[in-house]
């Protein structure tokens, strides 16, 4: 099947297209609304790519200093001026370590000199690779709170305190166990990410798409877009959005083998939505690993929130999803982002894991069922926050069209096998909605009960642009 193209053959091919590239890029017509010109314009160039500055947390409290342990007291970093930066995090050495307890920042605000009240972090960060993965298995991954978007800052201070009773390890398959003494995770560490931005300082959002030839550009940008050649010109920033007739068409030059006759005589497939590339958002290719990583199909696609916080404007999304990045790379140590794609609160939808938007890219979104799947996360925190009308249109049209490319029906239930988890072990065959949520294959709140209250919602508006 052309989708499982080895990952060394797509790298391959996108670097032998660099002198194909040495052109401007062929750019879709501009979006007509002022959030989609908004996204699209805070893109990022090479020229300031971001950077992660990772600080050791130390003991607070006096028990903990006079004890010199941090089962004791609280760990964190008192106010301190540092470099700017715009998202922050937790992490500790290693990642089947639950962090039972509290992890609370204060930012202050550069320019104003302006404190924050205390944020807390989600400490629950469940989104990962699954168990006996090469991604999980690079003895780089590391134990992580969800980062938060805080926006241009240049002043900290952290504070972590262990919940009392509460395990340092979770036994496997991660479940908290009923006793034991409070302790927190080894090797905590404060993660400070710059995501990077254009015309300005560190930090600051950029205010023009990217420019200049991607055949500048290093050869894992080449492969990046090249993986998109089947659905967008070379070096697009977005990938257009189409009709019903010229996604239908469209689905017949793709050639998935999995579609029956009947399928391709009548497909049922939604309008192809409009996409923000990876060059769009500005991401730094240079960070990830080279080379893609397939799966079969598409079967299910998981709905997450990304617990960042909705503190951000719709110009800052490419920003956010720049800092997301980072730390799922660079912090945490991922493979790439590990989202498939993500969505603002103004509908904008990105491409996430690199590998192409239409073909079935191998993410590390669901523990347990990242197999013939896809993650999509909608940025913000909807536990208690209701999710924007435009994001779930978003979802819906995403759905409606990925899901439609593999022939699965948005209102439908469909079969994986789980690769180990906390609610399903290694080996079962479990029954999923085609659009589920983060908690239906995993024990966590994610993707907020407001967002999961509104899957109902999503599954009947995706069916319906299919046409079903």
């Amino acid at each position: 099947m052309r989708r499982l193209l080895a990952s060394s053959i797509v790298s391959s091919i996108g670097v032998a297209c660099a002198t194909a590239l040495v052109l401007p890029p062929t750019l879709p017509a501009a979006a007509a609304t002022a959030s989609r010109a908004d996204s699209v314009a805070a893109a990022a160039r090479y020229d300031l790519p971001g950077s992660t500055r990772s600080l050791p947390l130390r003991p607070l409290g006096a028990l903990a200093r006079a004890i010199g342990s941090p089962a004791a007291g609280e760990l964190g970093l008192t106010r301190r001026d540092v470099r700017r930066f715009s998202m922050v995090g937790v992490v500790w050495d290693d990642p089947d370590t639950e962090l039972h307890g509290r992890v609370q920042v204060r930012t202050r605000a550069t320019g104003s000199g302006v404190w924050s009240g205390w944020q807390d972090l989600e400490t629950h960060n469940d989104d990962a690779a699954d168990p006996g993965a090469a991604e999980r298995a690079s003895g780089r991954v590391r134990g992580s709170t969800a980062p938060l978007w805080v926006g241009d800052s240049d002043g900290v201070e952290v504070r972590v305190r262990a919940e009392s009773g509460a395990p340092a390890k979770a036994p496997a398959p991660r479940t908290r166990a009923a006793s034991g003494a409070a302790a927190l995770p080894s090797g905590l560490r404060l993660e400070l990410v710059d995501p990077g931005g254009q015309g300005g300082a560190p930090g600051t959002p950029g205010a023009a798409p990217r420019t200049g030839t991607l055949g500048a550009e290093p050869a894992e940008a080449l492969a990046a877009s090249a993986a998109n050649a089947d659905v967008a010109p070379l070096g697009a920033t977005e990938i257009p959005e189409l009709s019903r007739a010229a996604t239908e068409r469209e689905l017949r030059t793709l050639g998935e083998p999995e579609l029956t006759a009947a399928q391709r005589a009548k497909p049922y497939i939604g309008p192809r939505p409009r996409i923000i590339t990876r060059r769009g958002w500005g991401a730094d290719e240079k960070l990830r690993e080279k080379g893609f990583v397939y799966t079969k199909k598409v079967k299910v696609a998981f709905v997450h929130h990304t617990s960042s916080g909705n503190g951000y404007r719709c110009s800052q999304a490419a920003s956010v999803i720049r800092g997301i990045y980072r730390y799922h790379v660079k912090s945490m140590g991922w493979r790439d982002i590990g989202y498939n794609f993500l969505v603002d609160k103004c509908g904008n939808i990105y491409e996430g894991r690199a590998g192409g938007v239409a073909k079935a890219v191998y993410g590390a979104h669901t523990l347990g069922f990242n197999t013939n799947s896809m993650g999509v996360a909608v940025l913000g925190s909807f536990g208690s926050h209701k999710p924007p009308a435009a994001a779930l249109r978003a979802i819906s049209r995403l759905t409606a069209w990925k899901l439609g490319l593999y022939g699965a029906n948005p209102r439908g239930k469909a079969y994986l096998t789980s690769s180990g988890g906390n609610l399903y072990r290694k080996g079962k065959n479990v029954r999923l909605q085609v659009i589920s949520g983060h908690r239906d294959g995993f024990a966590t709140a994610c993707p907020g009960t407001q967002l999961y209250r509104k899957l109902g919602t999503a599954r009947s508006t995706a069916a319906r642009y299919q046409g079903r």
